[in-house]
């Protein structure tokens, strides 16, 4: 007992140092960096349904409109040798393969290729983030994963869903795929070992962290997986699934507004994620809502999530004879 009240110690200590730092380095008040040109926010009443930005030659970032849909998610759409894998197909209201298979022709045509196979999978199940999967399921050689826990496991191969990370290889370019349940239980983590960006669907980013009350710990299990297995990857930047906030430190833009002017950048710094890390462990299961520079913890009352499998298909009655 002893002994775990000494581990425990530390490492509120450690969290709390961690928290500290960072709450200094913020307090520079640095301006908000921006990799990116300005992103489509629903101000122009021109801008198209969707925005490509590239990142490098095999990354690139696309934004839905938030005149399509409030929820204005991004996507990406990532390279290998060997296949592209794209992250989440939007949150309805627009076509979105039209656009995914035009970035796919021009980087193949780029590298002297016809094609190149697609993985179209998902942050998590969360319906604005796979509306767009229909579109995909009579593509040419696209393998489209699927929203359960199970099917995600199965298809990264992570025998020990949520604790075990493992690696995907689209060839010449290796993902991490890190189970973090709690804001949704189907949801990942991926830590692309080239560009070192971390993508953090809805777990961290510029947006509100909706933590259902009755997922507090999974929620603060997956961080601390995350914090843990990053922390000597040198993350470049955190991409999230939207932006929420103002580049007003802490300021929120309103729920389901429909423009967003002066958004936050996409990107946010890693420091962020050892900051939210002591704020989860410094909160325990009493979360109240915590406005941060780049985010916003916001606690929700209980709700269920889906379970690991789906239920199973009870068989239609035999016709009769």
């Amino acid at each position: 007992m002893m002994k775990g009240l000494v581990q425990s110690a530390t490492l509120a200590l450690t969290l709390t140092s961690l928290l500290a730092a960072n709450s200094a380095s913020h307090a520079a008040d640095r301006p908000l960096h921006s990799l990116f040109k300005p992103w489509i926010n629903g101000v122009s009443a021109g801008e198209p349904q969707m925005q490509v930005q590239r990142y490098d030659e095999n990354t690139y970032v696309i934004r839905q409109s938030v005149r399509t849909n409030f929820e204005a998610p991004f996507l990406y759409l990532l390279f290998g040798s060997d296949r592209a894998l794209l992250i989440d197909t939007g949150a309805g209201g627009l076509q979105v393969r039209p656009t995914i298979d035009r970035v796919i022709a021009e980087w193949a045509a780029r590298h002297q290729r016809t094609s190149i196979p697609l993985i179209v999978a998902h942050s998590h199940s969360h319906g604005d983030h796979h509306q767009g999967d229909a579109e995909f399921h009579d593509r040419p050689d696209t393998t489209v994963v699927g929203l359960y826990p199970k099917d995600v496991a199965d298809f990264f191969k992570i025998a020990d869903w949520p604790n075990q990370i493992v690696s995907y290889d689209l060839g010449g370019r290796v993902l991490d795929i890190i189970p973090t349940p709690g804001h949704q239980s189907a949801h990942i983590m991926m830590f692309d070992r080239n560009t070192r960006l971390l993508f953090s669907g809805d777990s961290l980013g510029p947006y509100r962290l909706y933590i259902w009350m009755n997922e507090v710990k999974t929620y603060r299990d997956s961080i601390d997986r995350v914090a843990a297995f990053t922390r000597d990857k040198h993350v470049s930047w955190i991409l999230g699934a939207h932006i929420e906030m103002t580049n007003k430190p802490t300021e929120l833009i309103p729920e389901e507004a429909t423009s967003h002017p002066d958004e936050h950048a996409l990107e946010i710094r890693y420091a962020n994620l050892p900051e939210l890390q002591a704020a989860l462990h410094a909160m325990g299961d009493n979360l109240v809502e915590q406005a941060h520079r780049d985010f916003v913890i916001s606690p929700q009352p209980a709700r269920d999530q889906q379970p690991f499998a789906p239920p199973p298909v009870t068989p239609a009655p035999a016709p009769p004879r």
